[in-house]
């Protein structure tokens, strides 16, 4: 085949600004491997890019996330691989496509046990989890995490890892009703307090804050004197404000995490950390919902209104 089907836009908008295209099969070079794209997740991500938050150039073919097999280049042939490209969708053409062209050392072998579509929702919600917790934050056993937003993706995805290292974990979410016993409406709570109450007042080890804005502040102050408090915001408010007095008398690390600036090697070698979690039981894939490629603007649409499961996109 020389010819394949790809999803690309050529300006800046909704997910109505996405359409089919029919481009070159890409040819690897030395080093590099083709993969046969059978499965691929959108994120956010995905869906601002198109918007032009990213300001790719265009035209451009969007998709950070896949799983596929190997069919040609400097890699074992049939081998099943997942992974997340470094800036796809960006600086390069994605994975929303029925091939994609990738360096042999981006490449990670699928988990057994998980089909094409849960390890394509794996990606970027798992990895920017891991590296927040894991790489970042050095999460250890027995500490207790806040996760603010625990009910979108990477909150799932933290929640999960954390206590696969045996973290534990207070969720914090928007609440729709009554909330379990050791879990904070953030609507409704001093989310400070309601931390102190649950570990005997001396506040979290760690916050994974992916909410920002008005939920920065009470984020911060829910640390232990010493605390670690990351920050993933994709959107919303950009500016926040807080004590300074307080943050440093509590010797408070303040950590920014940001999956976009991680190379090939990198999300790689996260992947690879990652495929025993879910060999072995300790993490589960997320629902899915699958689309064809031709049935990517409702796809994207479906994915941008939010819910449990992933939107995941199959090439012909």
């Amino acid at each position: 085949m020389t010819k394949m089907t790809a999803l690309s836009f050529a300006s800046y908008g909704p997910p109505t600004v996405l359409s089919l295209v029919e481009r070159d099969v890409p040819v690897p070079k030395s080093g590099e491997a083709l993969i046969r794209v059978k499965a691929a997740s959108i994120n956010p991500s995905d869906i601002r890019i198109v918007e032009g938050v990213f300001h790719a150039p265009l035209p451009r073919t969007p998709g950070r996330d896949y799983a596929g097999t190997v069919v040609a280049g400097d890699a074992q042939e049939g081998l099943d691989v997942w992974g997340s490209g470094p800036r796809f969708g960006i600086d390069r053409d994605g994975a929303h496509a029925q091939y994609v062209l990738v360096s042999t050392d981006w490449l990670s072998a699928k988990p057994a046990g998980l089909s094409m579509e849960q390890a394509a929702s794996a990606g970027v919600p798992f990895i920017t989890a891991w590296s927040a917790l894991v790489t970042q934050g050095r999460i250890q056993a027995s500490e207790t995490i806040l996760i603010i937003g625990a009910a979108g993706a990477v909150g799932r995805a933290a929640t999960q890892i954390a206590h696969w290292k045996g973290a534990k974990v207070i969720p914090a979410i928007r609440a729709k009703g009554a909330v379990p016993a050791g879990t904070i409406d953030t609507q409704t709570q001093d989310i400070p307090r309601a931390v102190r109450d649950l570990t005997d007042g001396k506040g979290a080890d760690l916050v994974l804050d992916g909410v920002g804005g008005a939920m920065f502040e009470p984020a911060l102050t829910s640390l232990r004197e010493g605390g670690r408090h990351l920050v993933i915001v994709s959107r919303g408010t950009r500016r926040v404000s807080f004590d300074l007095a307080d943050f440093y008398h509590n010797k408070t690390h303040l950590i920014g995490v940001d999956s976009l600036k991680l190379t090939g090697v990198e999300i790689a070698s996260i992947m690879d950390q990652l495929r025993p979690g879910f060999e072995g039981g300790a993490l589960k894939a997320f629902d899915v919902r699958t689309w064809r490629l031709d049935q990517a603007v409702e796809a994207y649409q479906a994915a941008d209104r939010g819910g449990d499961a992933k939107q995941i996109l199959l090439p012909p």
